[in-house]
């Protein structure tokens, strides 16, 4: 039998409190009145809810559904879910990964960043949670209460520390998860989302469904960024035939008997020399596995675009 206490945090003061990976289950949970607390929740839960909370350090493991912030200050966080809401907060700083658009209400100073984390259980945990890592629109903001002269949300300096803001757990308990903050070990790849690109370079890679699709892609990851490339987003997602023939215009032939075998992850690279850079790599250490890559910087920019087009349609962002 659940009982809702193990499933709820509220009234703590100058307390680390969380959840060990198995503990929640998939439950809801809520988190309400606690000031100067450091939370952290190793698991995967159906919906979090954060209420009248001030000066908390928080970090949630996958959410299937929303996390909804209501009525916190001065909150330094790191989560992943399917939605992300805050309404009448001031001062977060928040390392996301969201599915879809994150939305912000009659809130003042939220800062967003990429989500950057590593335990064991976590990959299992974003399956058990029905998240892509590779659908994470962080940086992708909707205010609904805009005021006309007055930015209330803004992106994380790109070289803020995730550890700096959400230190890891220092009790006992919590120092048993085996965790990392380091960029090229998180779970989630870390995208430079909608900030300034740094080239008019961008280059588009389609990986298929296959048994290694995801250590393909995430190796990809590995060697473009090794050689000074940015990764600007990523997206997983199925399409059909006419997709295909948008987005692979006169190769989608070559590509459509493999649409069957399940979604489609997509890299967006971006630096100059990118598609070159990308092509050399895929050819050396993917010989043999079917990719689409960009065929020339003149393309790549409509590639990108056609994809992300249709993708932002299918998931309704």
């Amino acid at each position: 039998k659940v009982d809702p206490k193990d499933y709820l945090l509220s009234g703590l003061k100058d307390e680390t409190v969380g959840r060990l990976p198995g503990k929640v289950a998939g439950q809801q949970f809520l988190i309400q009145d606690c000031e100067n607390c450091n939370i952290y929740i190793f698991d995967h839960s159906a919906t979090v809810t954060i209420d009248d909370c001030t000066n908390c350090v928080i970090f949630l493991g996958p959410v299937k559904g929303s996390v909804f912030f209501r009525n916190c200050r001065d909150c330094r966080c790191a989560l992943a879910c399917q939605q992300f809401r805050v309404r009448d907060c001031r001062k977060l700083e928040v390392f996301l990964c969201c599915a879809t658009q994150p939305i912000i209400e009659s809130s003042t100073n939220i800062k967003f960043g990429c989500f950057q984390w590593y335990y064991p259980e976590l990959a299992f945990q974003f399956k058990d949670a029905g998240l892509s890592i590779f659908n994470n629109t962080w940086s992708n903001v909707h205010d609904f209460t805009p005021v006309s002269g007055e930015l209330n949300w803004s992106l994380l300096p790109e070289d803020a520390v995730v550890q700096d803001r959400v230190p890891l757990p220092t009790t006992e308990e919590l120092k048993a998860v085996r965790i990392s903050t380091e960029a090229n070990r998180s779970i989630v790849p870390v995208s430079r989302g909608q900030r300034q690109k740094s080239s008019d370079e961008s280059c588009l890679v389609v990986l298929f469904a296959g048994d290694y699709t995801i250590a393909n892609a995430r190796k990809l990851i590995d060697e473009m960024v090794n050689k000074g490339f940015f990764l600007v987003q990523t997206k997983e997602v199925s399409m059909k035939a006419e997709d295909a023939q948008r987005v692979f215009r006169e190769k989608a032939a070559d590509f459509l008997p493999l649409l069957n075998k399940g979604p489609v992850i997509a890299l967006e690279f971006n630096g100059d020399g990118a598609v070159e850079g990308c092509q050399l790599i895929v050819n050396e250490t993917f010989n043999g596995t079917k990719m689409f890559v960009s065929e020339s910087k003149e393309t790549a920019s409509a590639d990108v675009d056609s994809f992300y087009n249709f993708a932002d349609i299918q998931m309704g962002i």
